[in-house]
């Protein structure tokens, strides 16, 4: 048998296929595509099984370029590595949210709503980072990974309420109904 290496071609009894994407002295980082980026224990190497490189046809590729850049700017934008310019409702721009206390003794808070809107945008930035290390963390059960993301989703439910200050219905915040 051959030996894992970088670019190795892998089955996980667990995980399935995978692509090894680095070789460190004690562990494989594999992506496995239904699973995300794991690190295997070389220890562990029983579990793994190289494959051979199949010789199939490369299926024609049926996008648009305009379809492909729009897929790519998506991943992107859902991994972090670009800031989308998500913008308030026109409505909005210039407002600004207003919280009085019952006391009227008290004195009321005003924020601008860019600031507030800026705040709302950074939380759902956040929670998406979040949810992306939780899928790639390594040492979660898919048990323990499924509850988390249980959780999210309900974080996200419960910030629906603020959908109404985006421009775009594409950044809003879906809860488990969408």
């Amino acid at each position: 048998m051959s030996e894992i290496i970088a670019n190795s071609l892998v089955e996980h009894e667990n995980y399935g296929r995978g692509r090894v994407i680095n070789e460190h002295e004690l562990f494989w980082t594999i992506d496995f595509a239904k699973r995300g980026i794991i690190d295997i224990s070389k220890r562990q190497a029983d579990m793994l099984t190289l494959l051979e490189e199949e010789n199939t046809p490369v299926a024609k590729n049926t996008f648009t370029m305009n379809e492909l850049e729009t897929t790519l700017r998506k991943i992107l934008r859902e991994q972090g590595a670009i800031n989308p310019n998500v913008e308030l409702g026109n409505k909005w721009n210039g407002g600004k949210l207003i919280l009085q206390p019952e006391d009227a003794s008290l004195k009321s808070k005003e924020i601008p709503m860019e600031t507030f809107f800026h705040k709302i945008v950074m939380l759902r930035d956040r929670l998406r980072v979040m949810e992306q290390k939780i899928n790639a963390h390594s040492k979660l059960t898919d048990e323990e990974k499924v509850e988390m993301q249980q959780y999210i989703t309900k974080i996200y439910g419960s910030l629906t309420t603020f959908n109404v200050l985006f421009k775009n219905e594409d950044d809003q915040f879906e809860g488990s109904g969408s």
